[in-house]
């Protein structure tokens, strides 16, 4: 299989993984907002990421039974379903319906995620993650600025109702796309076998990742390397209401432009870490990463400024693509091929808990600390995880000998 087509695979499995997840954190933020509700509770529905944080739990089925196309496919059309009863449920209270549907939204997302990232591991070979990772956070953020963005501006447009239907069919119609997606997927097919049994399935993976001294230091840094990422991200959306923008114009600032940028910053991202290599890329990138909230503390401590809202949107975002691509790569490059679904599982729940722990806890603070004291400290938060780069130093593909299994 050519490298054309590989990207290509991976173009169109990111969309359809970021769309659902695009409208659960960008989305669904400005649609309750909009209806009334307020930070903390916000905050709180952030607690349904915890599908991704434990997905681990059932990644060992998705390695061990099916194929991978089967999951991804019945995964979105059953997305597609739950995301038309979303215009049925009052969004002005948010009851057990509303976190029963948004449960099952993440649930249905995290699966087709585990699928997914197992498939791509399985395609990309190591000299491929660079590009592979490039396209592929590209392709994620173009179906965030669909979801996340033009959807938000739909919503305005047309009602929220006709959004939540068109996102269905969105939905539908990748999972008809989906279900072409080719069985074989590697050239090196042959050397890259299932897991033969329950235990080659959920012991094994564990075991390689445990066996290899610096384990602790490694999950530590994945834990924490976008924990300001994570942390800013859940009350940007909000910002931007409370500063008074209509969705039209949160659909097309952060929603759409701080997208594109986010993709130009992968693309870049995903050049230097192929130059440079995954742990030069890390430490270099993640600064810029970390350092780039502090532009929309700026924003908020002084008066409103349309135009310092949207230097902070574009700024912020670029740099957050700009660490996301070597992180992506490092953890993609710690994956053995026999063991994709479950150890990747494994590794994105680690910065998946950082989403649903800090996301959770960021309406309570930022409604007692303000915009600015909040954003800043999300900034303090990006730091640790530099700490642990010797760790991390170890493990890396710059490391000789170091290779995928």
């Amino acid at each position: 299989m050519t490298l054309r087509t590989k990207l290509f695979w991976v173009g169109v499995l990111y969309f359809a993984e970021g769309f659902p997840f695009g409208f659960l954190v960008d989305t669904f933020p400005v649609y309750f907002r909009l209806h009334g509700v307020s930070l903390a509770q916000i905050g709180l529905l952030n607690i349904v990421g915890l599908a991704w944080t434990f997905k681990w739990v059932w990644a060992p089925a998705v390695d061990l039974w099916g194929q991978y196309r089967t999951w991804i496919t019945w995964c979105q059309a059953l997305l597609a379903l739950g995301l038309l009863a979303v215009p049925v449920v009052d969004p002005n209270h948010i009851g057990i319906n509303l976190w029963m549907l948004l449960l099952l939204l993440a649930f249905l997302s995290a699966t087709q995620d585990i699928a997914i990232d197992a498939y791509t591991i399985k395609l990309l070979d190591k000299d491929e993650l660079g590009p592979g990772n490039g396209v592929r956070v590209t392709a994620y953020r173009i179906a965030l600025i669909v979801s996340g963005g033009l959807f938000v501006a739909l919503g305005g447009f047309m009602g929220w109702t006709w959004t939540f239907l068109a996102a269905a069919a969105v939905m539908a119609l990748s999972a008809l796309l989906c279900s072409r997606s080719p069985r074989t997927i590697s050239a090196n097919n042959a050397a890259d076998h299932r897991p033969a049994s329950l235990h080659d399935a959920v012991v094994v993976p564990l075991r390689q990742f445990l066996s290899r001294p610096g384990f602790t230091g490694v999950a530590l840094f994945v834990l924490t390397y976008k924990l300001g990422d994570m942390a800013l991200g859940p009350m940007i959306k909000p910002f931007w209401v409370d500063r008074a923008f209509t969705p039209v114009e949160i659909g097309m600032v952060p929603g759409t432009a701080g997208v594109v940028s986010t993709i130009v910053g992968a693309l870049l991202g995903g050049m230097l870490t192929k130059r440079w290599g995954i742990f030069r890329s890390l430490w270099m990138l993640g600064l810029f990463q970390a350092g780039s909230n502090l532009i929309y503390a700026a924003a908020a401590a002084g008066p409103p400024s349309t135009l310092l809202m949207y230097t902070a949107s574009v700024v912020e975002s670029f740099c957050g693509g700009l660490g996301t691509a070597p992180f992506l790569a490092f953890l993609m490059s710690l994956c053995g091929k026999t063991h994709a679904a479950t150890q990747y599982a494994l590794l994105s729940a680690l910065f998946g808990l950082t989403r649903v722990v800090s996301g959770s806890f960021s309406g309570f603070a930022t409604q007692q600390l303000g915009y600015a004291a909040y954003f800043s400290l999300t900034c303090v938060l990006a730091l640790p995880a530099f700490a642990l780069l010797p760790w991390v130093k170890r493990w890396t593909d710059d490391a000789p000998g170091k290779s995928r299994s």
